[in-house]
């Protein structure tokens, strides 16, 4: 190879090399710094648009995951304004059966009737006030509502109403039902006896809706942790990997700048030969 001032042959290669070393050590630092290998499409598009799409689906379990997350609170409220209304026709019950007692005085009759109304008008309050988010599945003309269950919006948890309003299929005891007769009272502990039964029944079936809900939002949330973990495995770096090749790297570039500056030294070479 003839030696020439115009063309350092040997200076090339070594910028050549300096330059990919270069490349290699930012992109190492650029894995440490992000934590990914695949940071954007420019790094591996198949991978990045896998992972991509991934992302978004955990985003839909997120919302999904909120939509359940609402459903078992408006059943739980649901479930307690329903155990106290329970509560409240056992109470009911014993007045009425007291007040078919025909030995009875007025005052006793008035007394246990004026208790047997005060709580037979709490089970209104309960009812109205068994709202979660803006539903209510107890009070007259509830609907019941759907949670999310997929990711793709098409498949749904529904829960149906469980009406427990005064005179409704399940709390057969009236907005007029009293015990202040023997008669009236015989009367109103066979509508609270039909009602404890109907409303435990109709707890029944909230209490398995909010069963099934809660068990698929676990279900959901292992989903979307399963999910990430599989995102992670896809573009996450290996850190410590990338700390040895950054190490390694250091040490080329060190030597590729001095490669450089000895292949820069030898045109110097050239001026013995005219001395």
């Amino acid at each position: 190879m003839a030696n020439s001032v115009n063309t350092n042959l040997g200076a090339l290669v070594a910028l050549q090399n300096l330059n990919a070393t270069n490349a290699e050590l930012s992109a190492t630092q650029s894995r440490i710094n992000t934590g990914k290998k695949v940071g954007s499409a420019k790094d591996n598009g198949a991978i990045w648009a896998i992972a991509q799409g991934q992302r978004s689906d955990i985003g839909a379990l997120g919302a999904v995951r909120a939509s359940l997350d609402r459903g078992v609170s408006a059943v739980d409220v649901s479930l307690a304004a329903g155990e106290s209304i329970s509560d409240l026709l056992v109470q009911m019950k014993e007045k009425a059966l007291a007040a078919t007692d025909k030995s009875l005085s007025t005052s006793s009759r008035n007394a246990l009737n004026e208790d047997f109304k005060a709580l037979r008008d709490q089970i209104t309050s309960a009812t109205n006030a068994a709202d979660f988010n803006g539903i209510n599945l107890l009070k007259t003309g509830a609907l019941g509502f759907q949670a999310l269950a997929n990711a793709a919006g098409t498949t749904t948890l529904t829960v149906g109403a469980e009406v427990l309003a005064l005179g409704s299929t399940n709390v057969t005891v009236t907005a007029t039902t009293t015990i202040g007769t023997a008669t009236l009272a015989t009367t109103a502990l066979g509508l609270v006896n039909a009602s404890l039964d109907k409303v435990s029944a109709a707890l029944a079936r909230l209490g398995t809706k909010s069963k099934a809900l809660d068990t698929h939002r676990i279900f959901v949330g292992k989903l979307t942790d399963a999910m990430e973990s599989g995102v992670g495995n896809l573009v996450d770096a290996d850190l410590a990997k990338e700390s040895a090749k950054l190490q390694s790297l250091q040490t080329k570039q060190q030597l590729g700048v001095q490669a450089l500056g000895i292949a820069n030294q030898s045109p110097q070479i050239l001026l013995s030969l005219f001395q």
